[in-house]
């Protein structure tokens, strides 16, 4: 448990640029290096967050751990992936003006953005190779691709997911008869996440702690389509509790530091607790994540054997197609977009490729590069 713990920690302090760059970080070290989960099942996991709320990334992380080491493994990968960016979101909540401004910190970050582009080129590469070899999911890939990039939305995304898993079934799955599919999901984890949206409404009236926890908790079963959607959502839910001031403050910080976006909720909860600030940090925190995690949790345990019937299968197929799709759009927008704004920028993007592909530089060695990339020539 603790070899997790270690190694998404590891990950923890290194993984900038977003959800999809989280998705090129965790195949690079688990399903090349580490070689703890197939390609496939790999896939799979990334597939299956798609279609659940909550923070995808972190999702796809908590999977491998229990994929590897069960419930606690989950619960270790998680801690270890999330806590960097927890720490650093405590430090930013209680420092932020001093911090978030500086230019020396500006310079350190575009570089690790640079290092963002880099990885999501090589995830959205190995995953066509790997997921898109028929006309169909050839076809999928671009469809998606294209429709997010000229409509980028929540409701695009889903609607390009389900027509996707749609597609599969119609067109990709085998029609050779097969026993009826059974599915038990994990009633516990799913009583839990109902008994969690309703309890804390009731006492969120009397304690400031369970109106954080249930506003937070609130907002984290609704969160569809990634990291960034968190933010108007938790606008809406918070209401005037906290200034647009801080909002953006947060959001700023979330995207420069590492780890997932929902450590935003780090910063928020901090702000909104002005008597026990860490405790409003935690509370928020642990809130905003819990219910994707319960979700995931139900159907968790039999998703190997369901994703092994035939209509399961093709739908896995068709939307693994469009998660690739995704990526591509993503590589775009918001990653290269943020990142890239000079000759000098996709100069060393080039030279970050060339290290990678074919020297085969580990990944703490390109973060070093751009490390110095930004604090020298940028």
């Amino acid at each position: 448990m603790f070899s997790i713990f270690k190694i998404f920690f590891a990950l923890g302090w290194v993984s900038f640029g977003g959800p999809a760059a989280h998705i090129g970080y965790f195949r690079h070290y688990f399903v090349e290096n580490k070689q703890w989960l197939s390609e496939k099942e790999y896939a799979d996991f990334v597939a299956l967050s798609q279609f659940l709320p909550g923070p995808g990334s972190s999702q796809v992380g908590f999977a491998i751990g229990y994929h590897r080491g069960g419930l606690v493994g989950a619960v270790s990968a998680f801690l270890g992936f999330t806590l960097p960016s927890v720490i650093l979101m405590l430090v930013l909540a209680a420092l932020s003006h001093h911090f978030i401004d500086a230019p020396l910190f500006d310079k350190l970050v575009h570089g690790l953005k640079l290092l963002a582009v880099v990885v999501v080129a090589d995830a959205a590469l190995g995953m066509y190779k790997n997921f898109c070899r028929s006309n169909i999911t050839i076809m999928l890939c671009v469809i998606s691709a294209v429709l997010l990039l000229i409509f980028p939305s929540m409701t695009m995304q889903i609607t390009v997911l389900i027509g996707a898993a749609i597609t599969g079934i119609q067109f990709i799955a085998s029609k050779e008869p097969q026993a009826k599919l059974r599915f038990k999901p994990n009633y516990f984890a799913l009583v839990i996440f109902i008994l969690l949206l309703i309890l804390p409404v009731i006492f969120a009236p009397h304690f400031v702690a369970a109106q954080i926890f249930n506003d937070f908790y609130q907002t984290g079963s609704l969160v569809f389509g990634g990291g960034h959607v968190v933010l108007p959502l938790l606008q809406n839910t918070l209401g005037e509790q906290l200034s647009g001031d801080a909002f953006i403050t947060g959001y700023s910080a979330a995207q420069a530091v590492p780890g997932p976006m929902f450590s935003l909720a780090t910063f928020l909860g901090y702000q909104l607790s002005s008597q026990s600030p860490l405790l409003g940090a935690l509370t928020a925190t642990v809130a905003v994540f819990l219910p994707g995690f319960l979700l995931l949790l139900v159907v968790l345990k039999d998703w190997a054997s369901l994703a092994q019937h035939n209509k399961v299968s093709g739908a896995l197929q068709g939307v693994n197609a469009a998660v690739v799709g995704l990526l591509i759009a993503a590589l775009y927008q918001p990653i290269f977009v943020s990142a890239v704004s000079t000759p000098l920028d996709m100069a060393l993007i080039v030279i970050g490729w060339y290290l990678l592909k074919h020297l085969k530089l580990p990944i703490l060695a390109l973060v070093t590069f751009y490390l110095v990339s930004g604090l020298v020539l940028l």
